[in-house]
């Protein structure tokens, strides 16, 4: 059942939203009576699940598949989004991977693919997205989904560290960037999850 409405007529962009951390976000934002559009990249089954579960508390949902480290298919997505739903009010930028493995033996694949979907994926999601968050009368709001690794470091984690560490410095900059046209964008770095 919806919480409040807070967040009626608002619609909801979370990537990496089938499952984990993406799908809680996106079962909270319905609650607040939110279109939550469900991002996924392979999981066509776990995303409808997601989106099922966010009707049941209230909201309305739709999926969208597309994967974030692919930049012509981000802007294509989004633009389509966008005009179906009638805009877009908040990004949550949740995709992502963890590829653990020592420096030593971590391949140039592995590193691109981390750097690629945590990082270019948020930046794509961000660029593509700015259009309609900017037309959102002072509601856009940006939320990345970044980890306490990226603030620490950790042992056999260089690549998911780089990665999330660079969104908190894309968060900051993208912040400064669209505060003043009444978008926000801030950060959460959960430990593990």
């Amino acid at each position: 059942a919806i919480i409040d409405k807070a967040l009626s007529g608002r619609v909801a962009l979370v990537t990496g939203g089938s499952r984990g951390i993406g799908r809680a976000i996106a079962i909270a934002l319905g609650r607040r009576g939110a279109k939550v559009v469900v991002n996924y990249a392979s999981r066509e089954d776990a995303a409808r699940e997601t989106a099922a579960a966010v009707e049941a508390a209230g909201g309305q949902a739709a999926i969208s598949q597309f994967d974030v480290a692919q930049s012509a298919a981000v802007t294509e997505a989004i633009k389509a989004i966008g005009k179906e739903h009638g805009g877009l009010d908040i990004l949550v930028n949740n995709a992502g991977v963890a590829i653990n493995g020592l420096i030593l033996r971590f391949s140039d694949e592995q590193w691109a693919r981390s750097i690629n979907t945590n990082l270019a994926g948020a930046f794509y999601c961000t660029r593509a997205a700015a259009t309609f968050l900017l037309k959102a009368k002072d509601a856009g709001r940006i939320i990345n989904i970044t980890s306490v690794v990226g603030e620490t470091g950790n042992g056999g984690q260089a690549a998911y560290a780089a990665s999330k560490a660079g969104m908190i410095g894309l968060t900051m900059s993208t912040a400064r960037e669209l505060a003043s046209r009444g978008v926000t964008c801030n950060a959460v770095a959960p430990g593990y999850i």
